[in-house]
């Protein structure tokens, strides 16, 4: 059982816009897919703001962390994906909002030119039950 390889998707999350799943746990890792600021309900873009936007990915990675019965205290790596390097403070605080103090991740950020349906930010993470 320890090497099973399970899908893990929740409507709670947005549907996937290309050939992957949301996540895929395998044992005890879960690997999550990148997340963008889809509304799962309506399949629209949140990119009033790029906190807005930020708060809606990271709620998309709660609900998957969630479907796979964890939370963000069980993530041991984070890659933040920017569409532009300015973004960074912003999009730090609200990820820091969603994390204990002094249980974070380990994480790297990278500047990339584009991202799916333009999005100014992605984030996917990894975490261990």
């Amino acid at each position: 059982f320890i090497n099973m390889r399970k899908i893990i998707n929740t409507n709670n999350s947005p549907e996937p816009i290309g050939p992957y799943n949301q996540a895929i746990l395998k044992g005890k890792t879960l690997f999550i897919s990148g997340q963008i600021a889809l509304d799962p309900k309506t399949m629209s873009l949140i990119d009033n703001s790029i906190k807005e936007e930020t708060v809606q990915v990271m709620e998309n990675l709660k609900n998957i962390l969630l479907e796979a019965e964890m939370n963000f205290n069980d993530v041991v790596k984070t890659s933040i994906f920017l569409s532009d390097m300015d973004n960074f403070s912003e999009v730090n605080k609200v990820y820091e909002s969603y994390l204990e103090l002094g249980n974070e991740p380990a994480r790297e950020t990278i500047a990339v030119k584009t991202l799916p349906m333009n999005v100014n930010v992605e984030i996917s993470m990894i975490a261990i039950k």
